[in-house]
C-alpha cells in the first residue's frame, strides 16, 4: 500500500513510502469536518467487529488525537497491529514528520545528524545507505515503570519499550523526513526492525505521476 506524505505546508516537496496492510492510518487532516469524516471511517476499519455503541464515542477521540498530532507537526501517523502465532496481538506506533533544516546537501545533513545523535550515550546511532539516499538511524531502549494502580495484580511492573527513529534528508529541499516506530512489544524487536527497513527502502522523493 503506497502512502503519500500528507503535509500541512504546501512548500514541502513530495515524499511517498509503502506501509504494511496491518497499518491503520490516523486521520490527519487540516479541517475539522474532514477529520471527523476520516475518524469515523478509521474506527470502523480499526474495530471492524464493533458496532455503533463503540464507533460513536471512539471517532471523536481519534479526531481530537489527530488534531493534536497535526498541530505537533506530524504528517503521517498510524497504528500497526499484528497477529502472533499463539493468537495474541502486538502493536506499534509509526509516525513521519518533515522537519525544516538549513542544509540542502543530503550527505552533509546526514553527517551532521549522525554527529549530533551520537553524542547521547543511550543512543545507538548509525549511518544507513537507502535507495533514496543517505540516512541515519537511532535506536533507543527504555524501561518504563507501570504503577500498581494500572496492573491486574496491583503490583508495580517494569516495561521495556523500544524506539527506532530514522532521519532521511530530502534531496529536493531543506527538509529531513523523520520516521519513528515505537513499541512495547520488544519480544518482536527483530521483526519490527526488519519491517521499518522494508518501509524505508520504498521511500521516494519523486513527484507522483500526473503531478
Amino acid at each position: 500500500m503506497t502512502t503519500p506524505l500528507i503535509t500541512v505546508d504546501e512548500d514541502v516537496p513530495p515524499l511517498s513510502f509503502n506501509v504494511p496492510e496491518s497499518f491503520f492510518s490516523l486521520p490527519l487532516a487540516a479541517g475539522p469536518e474532514e477529520r471527523a469524516q476520516l475518524s469515523d471511517a478509521f474506527v470502523r476499519d480499526l474495530y471492524s467487529r464493533g458496532d455503533e455503541s463503540l464507533w460513536a464515542p471512539a471517532a471523536p477521540f481519534y479526531a481530537a488525537m489527530a488534531e493534536q498530532l497535526t498541530l505537533s507537526g506530524l504528517s503521517y501517523s498510524a497504528l500497526g497491529l499484528f497477529s502472533t502465532d499463539d493468537g495474541g496481538v502486538v502493536q506499534c506506533a509509526f509516525t513521519v514528520a518533515a522537519v525544516e533544516t538549513n542544509q540542502t546537501d543530503p550527505d552533509i545533513a546526514a553527517h551532521g545528524i549522525l554527529a549530533a545523535l551520537a553524542r547521547e550515550p543511550h543512543h545507538d546511532a548509525r549511518w544507513m545507505d537507502l535507495p533514496c539516499g543517505p540516512a541515519v538511524s537511532c535506536v533507543t531502549l527504555r524501561e518504563v515503570t507501570i504503577s500498581s494502580e494500572l496492573t491486574a495484580d496491583q503490583e508495580e511492573k517494569q516495561l521495556l519499550t523500544g524506539q527506532i527513529q530514522v532521519h532521511v534528508p530530502f534531496p529536493t529541499g531543506p527538509y529531513t523526513a523523520v520516521f519513528t516506530l515505537h513499541t512495547a512489544s520488544t519480544e518482536y524487536w527483530n521483526e519490527f526492525c526488519d519491517m521499518i527497513v522494508s518501509i524505508l527502502r520504498t521511500v521516494s522523493f519523486e513527484p507522483a505521476v500526473g503531478n
